[in-house]
């Protein structure tokens, strides 16, 4: 069996922007990736709601991505492919991070990743990085405009997906760009619908098929 673990924030999670709880199983993308591969797969998800990729949240508690990231993958050991998409909640304005700073952190997450893989796993793990859908113009009147800054985080996301390929050209990963294939909710600007879930959830399925 083929072990994937899904790393990331509330968009991975499974987070409803319209009733502000978790989507049902059926509804998630990593759990509809799982029905899409069937029982040749496990499908491992470690979403959570305000995960940054390497950034302390003192506002929100333990929410940074590289520093649990090394537990994570020896709890989930052993593991053929690893999914990452994060970088909307670093896109908020208490940051202050320019979309080069979102790509830097993103590159040190990468080479934690691979130094784990080359030196513990053999270079097994294959990894596909993901750049996450661009946050909409719905942020302007979305209770989380505030937080993410409105105009500025939607341009944010809109410059992630070009640093997030260069990324990935540079260290062997797969790339997929989120926001070519979905859009999020208008409800509140930053997270997918149940429709959104789910196509991503076929989008990668796809993807990682072709690994």
């Amino acid at each position: 069996m083929k072990r994937i673990l899904c790393f990331g924030d509330s968009l991975t999670w499974g987070f409803d922007p319209s009733n502000r709880i978790r989507f049902e199983e059926d509804s998630r993308w990593p759990c509809v990736m799982q029905k899409i591969l069937g029982n040749e797969y496990k499908v491992i998800e470690e979403g959570q709601n305000g995960r940054t990729i390497a950034t302390e949240d003192p506002a929100e508690g333990e929410k940074n991505g590289l520093t649990y990231l090394g537990p994570c993958l020896e709890s989930h050991a052993p593991l053929d492919y690893l999914i990452v998409m994060l970088g909307s909640n670093d896109c908020k304005r208490k940051f202050s991070y320019s979309s080069m700073d979102i790509a830097g952190e993103m590159q040190i997450m990468i080479e934690k990743i691979q130094s784990y893989n080359r030196f513990r796993c053999n270079d097994k793990i294959k990894v596909i990085l993901v750049s996450p859908p661009h946050i909409s113009c719905a942020i302007n009147d979305s209770w989380l405009g505030d937080s993410f800054g409105y105009e500025n985080a939607r341009r944010l996301t809109q410059e992630l997906s070009s640093w997030y390929k260069q990324l990935a050209d540079m260290y062997g990963c797969t790339f997929v760009d989120a926001a070519e294939y979905v859009k999020v909710s208008d409800v509140d600007g930053v997270h997918l619908d149940r429709e959104g879930q789910k196509e991503l959830g076929r989008v990668l399925a796809e993807a990682l098929s072709k690994i």
